[in-house]
């Protein structure tokens, strides 16, 4: 992998060594100041995760491939990954085309948790890859998850999405046995864990939860975009423009979150909290992620809020669009056929957060 530059202004200009590293190595482990007692469980136990929309960073400046934070928010949909564990004598066993980021967590969740017997894990992930809908993050939630049940549960929710957040890694190009860490602001686990409306602060700290848009829709419309949402291109977008643009608008961006959207959110006032989010798409380094993929993002988005949808974003760094709107599908994919674009996926947003079933 190259050296990366990161200039977040004039006199901020530091080398990232983006080195990858072989999967189950270099891994973060919790240090939990209880006792932990693994208690292997029999039987198979099924985790099911929601997605998430990841709507914005807060400030790009506060974290780094090695560094999760940087707050944000964002709500879990109605599109699920699933992971399914149970117990061995020992050995590690995947069932997921993804395996590299599978071992990495396993790892990271035995050595946490004191662990020395092996694991039978298969997996199914909601199929939208590096779109804005947090494939990652929910199977490794999901796995994280179903490896705790098997073993009686012994860490909490919220030690399993520290962890994710702390270990969250993403395959390598050059060889796939090895993995890097990547971009995490914690808003998928928190969101995919409790379900509805999360906002999170730096370090992976869960500030507000809160159900979100009951009895509405969400339609995500993906634009056909030649930019790509991975890899070296959103290291040079979020780590350089992105920052650049967060330096300046951070403190209007989380005013707006407190003095704006969290009492919308309260009231459950849609069009308010779509407003905000709204202005928060010309701000900082959402405003990189849009024009990262040219401006015909925002001449979507702007046509879909004058035809009256409430709520409008690009999740994480796209090309995904996900509206949040009262509307009914018929209308909303003719306001979409009108405008030259097709609705990808009808869903709603997911108040309740994952699940857990037990088979014998």
């Amino acid at each position: 992998m190259p050296l990366m530059k990161i200039r977040g202004g004039d006199l901020d200009l530091v080398e990232y060594d983006f080195e990858p590293f072989r999967a189950g190595t270099n891994i973060r482990p919790l240090r939990i100041d209880r006792p932990l007692r693994p208690v292997p469980q029999s039987g198979t136990f099924t985790v099911r995760v929601p997605a998430r929309i990841h709507s914005t960073v807060l400030d790009m400046n506060r974290f780094a491939p090695d560094q999760p934070g940087g707050g944000g928010f964002g709500y879990a949909v109605q599109v699920y990954s699933t992971a399914r564990a149970e117990c061995t004598a020992d050995g590690i066993e995947i069932e997921y085309e993804r395996t590299p980021i599978i071992r990495h967590i396993v790892e990271a969740f035995r050595a946490t948790v004191g662990y020395q017997g092996g694991f039978r894990i298969a997996a199914d992930d909601h199929h939208y890859k590096h779109v804005g809908l947090g494939s990652t993050g929910t199977m490794l939630l999901a796995v994280s998850h179903a490896m705790n049940a098997a073993l009686g549960s012994p860490l909490t929710a919220e030690e399993l999405r520290i962890l994710v957040g702390k270990n969250f890694v993403e395959e390598t190009a050059e060889n796939n046995n090895m993995v890097a860490f990547g971009f995490e602001t914690g808003v998928g686990p928190a969101a995919s864990t409790y379900g509805g409306f999360v906002v999170m602060g730096d370090e992976l700290a869960l500030a507000y939860r809160h159900p979100f848009a009951e009895g509405k829709n969400v339609f995500v419309i993906i634009p056909k975009s030649g930019i790509s949402s991975s890899g070296k291109s959103e290291f040079d977008l979020l780590m350089n423009r992105a920052r650049d643009l967060d330096y300046r608008d951070r403190p209007i961006k989380a005013y707006m979150v407190l003095m704006d959207l969290l009492p919308a959110l309260e009231r459950g006032d849609l069009k308010k909290a779509g407003d905000v989010m709204w202005e928060i798409e010309f701000r900082g380094s959402k405003r990189a992620e849009i024009e990262h993929h040219d401006f015909a993002i925002y001449n979507i988005m702007s046509r879909l809020r004058e035809a009256g949808i409430e709520f409008v974003g690009m999740s994480s760094v796209g090309p995904s669009i996900a509206v949040v709107t009262g509307k009914p599908e018929e209308e909303m994919k003719a306001i979409a056929d009108s405008l030259g674009l097709s609705v990808a996926l009808s869903t709603a947003v997911d108040n309740e957060g994952l699940k857990v079933t037990h088979t014998a």
